[in-house]
C-alpha cells in the first residue's frame, strides 16, 4: 500500500511541475520599442534602463513589484498624484529631493506617449473598430 501511495504521489508531483512549468514559465523579454528609438530593458525589474533607474527601484520596489509600474501609463501629474495617494494611503515615506528624479524618469519611459508596443503587459487600444451586427 505504501509504495502505491508513493507512486501516486511522485505521479502527482511530476503532472504539477510540468503543468507549472508549461503555464507558469517566464516569458521571453521582450524590448520596449519606444517612440523615438528602441531602449534597453534591465533584465532584473523589466524597466528602462536608464541612469535614473537605480533610484526609482529603491524608492518605487521597496514596496511593490516594478510590473505594477510598467503596466500603467501616466502624465507627470498623474504620477505624482499616485505618489501622494500612496503617501496619503500606503506610508510611503517623503522622496525629498529623489522626487524629482524620480518623476523625470517616469514621465520620460512611462508616460502615456512613450511606448507604443509592449508585448508583455497591456495592448494599444483599438483605434477605428468596424462593429458588425448578426442577423437576427
Amino acid at each position: 500500500m505504501k509504495t502505491v501511495n508513493t507512486f501516486l504521489l511522485i505521479g502527482v508531483l511530476l503532472i504539477s511541475l510540468l503543468s507549472f512549468q508549461g503555464v507558469y514559465a517566464p516569458r521571453k523579454q521582450t524590448a520596449l520599442i519606444a517612440v523615438a528609438d528602441t531602449a534597453k530593458i534591465d533584465a532584473e525589474s523589466g524597466m528602462v534602463n536608464d541612469p535614473s533607474l537605480m533610484m526609482v527601484k529603491a524608492q518605487c520596489t521597496a514596496c511593490h513589484s516594478s510590473k505594477l509600474i510598467l503596466q500603467h501609463r501616466f502624465s507627470r501629474a498623474g504620477w505624482l498624484e499616485r505618489i501622494r495617494w500612496m503617501q496619503k494611503y500606503h506610508k510611503l515615506w517623503d522622496l525629498g529631493e529623489s522626487e524629482k528624479v524620480v518623476l523625470d524618469y517616469l514621465e520620460k519611459n512611462y508616460g502615456p506617449q512613450t511606448a507604443v508596443n509592449l508585448t508583455n503587459f497591456r495592448r494599444t487600444p483599438l483605434k477605428e473598430v468596424k462593429w458588425y451586427k448578426l442577423d437576427q
